[in-house]
Order: C-alpha cells, then structure tokens, then sequence
C-alpha cells in the first residue's frame, strides 16, 4: 500500500517523526567538573534541581512528533543511569534508550557508528544534543526553519564578544541565506562572533558525510596498519571533519537565537547554569519555584527547594539556590548562589555563598563557606562563562567553592575559594586551597 492509500491520520505520524540524540561523553571526560564527576556521571549532576540532561530530554519531547530519545557515549550503563533512563520514560512516555560506545567515538562517531538505530522507523529529521549545554532549547524554531528550507546540517548558533569567541566552534554564515561559509573550532585570531551552540537538526542524508570520513580515516589508518581495519576509523569529529570541511558547499546552515546559552564544563559554570534554568522555570515550570508561605523560610529571588528537604523557618535562601533531596537547612542559616546536592546538613546560623555542597556533607554551626563566582560580564550582552583554569602562576585562582561529597566542615571556621575533595573532615579554615 503506497503512503496516499493510508488514512490522513497516518499520513501526519509519518510525515512528523522526529528522534533526538544526546551525546554525553564518558568518563575520561569532565576533569574540570572533579570533584563532583567522582560520585554520579557528569549528564546526571543536578543542575537547578534536576540531572542536566533532563532539561535536554524535556525540551525534546516537548517537540511534536518526537518519536524517541537516544543518548550515546561511553559511560558504564551503572544503577544511577538505569534509573535515571527509568524515570525519564514514565515520565516523558517516550521511549529513552542508551547506546554505549565500545571506545570514545568523538561528537561524530557515536551517530554513525550507531546510524541503524537513530534511522530505524525513517524520521524525517534528528536532533543532536551535547550533554555539556544549558539552553532553552529553540527546537520548535530550528524545525520551522528546517521545514521551510532543509538542508542536511541546521547549526544553532549564538553570538559571543570577539575574545571569547576564540574559546568556541566560530561560524561565517551569509547574512542573507544563513549559509555556513566557513566553520573554524576554536580559531587562533578572530573569525566570528557567531559561535556554535552544540545544538544540531540533521536531516538524514547528513550521515553521509560522515561515512566519506569513517572510509577515509580506514584509508589512511590502513596505509599505516595493513593489518585490516584501522581502530580509529570510527572517531569522528564533527566540528573539524565535517563541518569544517562541507561549509560554503550549500549543505549546513544556521539558526540564530538570542534564548540563554551557556557551557557546562565546570562546577563553577554549572552553578552559573543553575541560574540560567532557575530564572527559566518562571516562564517554563513555576511549580518548581518555592514560595513564601507565613512560617516558612525567607525566599528571595528563584530558589528549588526538594519536597523532602527539612528547612527551617528562620533560614534565609535565594537567590538562585537549590536544595536537594533530603537536605537539612538549620535555624538562622544563609544560603546565597549555591547548590546543595542530597543530603547534606547546613546546621544552625551557617553561611554558604557561591559554593556547591556535595552529597551528604555537613556544615558546622556558624561556619562560613564561601567562593568568588566567574560569571559573565553583566555589563556585555554577548558575554558568556570564560574557560576557567585552576591555577595561575602555580597559585589556585579565585572560584566558588566546592565541597565533595560526605565532607565535615567544623563549626566556627572559614572555608573560602577552595576545593575540598571527598570524605575529609577538616578541623581548622582553609582559604584558596585545594584540600587533598
């Protein structure tokens, strides 16, 4: 029976199906996220509540006709990712599947590697999704673009200051058409300003470039090993081996937006991205949002506090806080810009700013814990989070504070711009010090 003899109703469920694809790396990945990446998978740690890529997988299935969700990458499928795939398929009824790569494939190699699965069904078109973003997620408007022109590559891309555009995957796109004429990943001079956001609509026929690479990295790894086929064949770039290679060839395109956009590289600018998702949920889940109820404690600003956390009255949160599962926040406590992950204790009259306590670590009474954030320049428009690095002339730079996991801070101490590693008890005040 040809598509015209099926009913109408069949007919737009084939015409609409879409996939997604979430790529989330592995665990050689993330270094700049340790401590924290030492206790859950990096995709999994709560941004503004959530897993990080829960914010990716509600966005996806917001879209219509989405059909299923796939992640790829090389982390071991452990308890916390099963379950985490459990929940998001009952609660987004979509199925949620993960494909783990036998060796790290790069941003390209994991889609063809895995093409069979991402075109079983024949979508129409797939979403590819890095992990390591927080956006709000334009997919509604990158598909109406793709349907009103489709082409095999639709980029979103974003704008950034001219110094801090040298740190991302720089676009030359044509004002008129929003071709990509040239693609340079993290160019040595000033390319563009309009930078790659990470986020993909690739029409089918966009696995083809990627199999000319695969064959043509098996060439060349074969004139160096005639012992057959080549091992890293499979990696494939996406940024440098293909689009790169295909702009200015009518083949990749952009969509501009102006939405939030950032990095997560790091736990300082996961903190930032925290933010970023709790000023979104205004718009996009207020049940989200703690209120001030009388008896309750001081909210001020966007703050998430978990229904099983115990908060007391007189505490005073926000803004930009979230408060994790089985939290206990005690009497008279400050808390400002952070996040405090799954049962962790903020005992009596503690003060926590720009710091982000770690699972089940506790905080003395009176203590004050604190770090300097690196946010964007409020003052640029096109600012965004710099590439933190830790050291500078061998001194650790100032940057929030991080706290891993089961760490005891005493009471009555300072603990400022440091990084404490996991299960240390610490008896006296640490400043800008990493604590082995």
């Amino acid at each position: 029976m040809r598509p015209s003899q099926l009913c109408p109703r069949i007919q737009v469920a084939i015409a609409i199906m879409l996939k997604a694809v979430i790529l989330i790396g592995g665990p050689q990945k993330g270094t700049r996220f340790r401590p924290l990446s030492f206790e859950v998978p990096k995709p999994l740690f709560p941004v503004a509540g959530v897993p990080m890529i829960q914010h990716h997988i509600e966005a996806c299935a917001q879209v219509p006709g989405m059909q299923e969700i796939l992640l790829i990458g090389f982390y071991q499928p452990d308890e916390a990712l099963t379950r985490f795939l459990e929940a998001a398929q009952q609660e987004f009824n979509l199925p949620v599947r993960y494909l783990q790569e036998f060796v790290p494939l790069g941003t390209g190699g994991g889609l063809y590697h895995f093409r069979d699965q991402i075109l079983a069904g024949g979508p129409e078109a797939f979403f590819v999704l890095n992990a390591d973003v927080c956006s709000d997620f334009p997919l509604s408007a990158m598909l109406a673009a793709y349907r009103r022109e489709p082409h095999p590559f639709l980029l979103l891309g974003t704008t950034a200051n001219r110094t801090q555009s040298l740190n991302y995957g720089c676009i030359v796109e044509n004002p008129q058409t929003h071709e990509v004429l040239h693609y340079v990943e993290k160019p040595s001079t000033f390319v563009s300003d309009v930078i790659n956001c990470g986020i993909y609509l690739f029409s089918p026929e966009a696995l083809k470039p990627l199999r000319d690479v695969f064959q043509r990295n098996q060439q060349d790894g074969q004139l160096e090993d005639s012992s057959g086929l080549w091992p890293g064949a499979g990696t494939i770039r996406l940024e440098q081996d293909v689009f790169s290679a295909l702009a200015g060839q009518g083949q990749i395109y952009v969509h501009l937006t102006d939405g939030i956009w950032s990095q997560i590289k790091s736990a300082g600018s996961a903190l930032y991205a925290s933010r970023l998702y709790l000023g979104q949920y205004q718009l996009t889940h207020p049940e989200r949002l703690a209120k001030h109820t009388p008896g309750g404690p001081r909210i001020r600003g966007n703050v998430y506090i978990h229904p099983t956390a115990k908060v007391a009255p007189s505490a005073v949160l926000g803004p930009n806080v979230s408060i994790g599962e089985g939290v206990t926040v005690g009497e008279g406590v400050r808390l400002r810009e952070s996040i405090v992950l799954h049962g962790a204790t903020l005992q009596e009259h503690t003060c926590v700013l720009h710091t982000i306590v770690g699972w089940g670590s506790t905080v003395g009474r009176w203590a004050r814990v604190e770090g300097t954030p690196n946010d964007p320049n409020p003052n640029d428009p096109r600012a965004h989070m710099d590439s933190e690095s830790l050291f500078k002339d061998g001194k650790l730079l100032p940057a929030i504070t991080i706290l891993g996991c089961r760490v005891r801070i005493p009471a009555e101490v300072l603990i400022l711009n440091s990084i404490v590693l996991p299960h240390k008890e610490l008896s006296r005040s640490f400043t800008n010090q990493i604590i082995l």
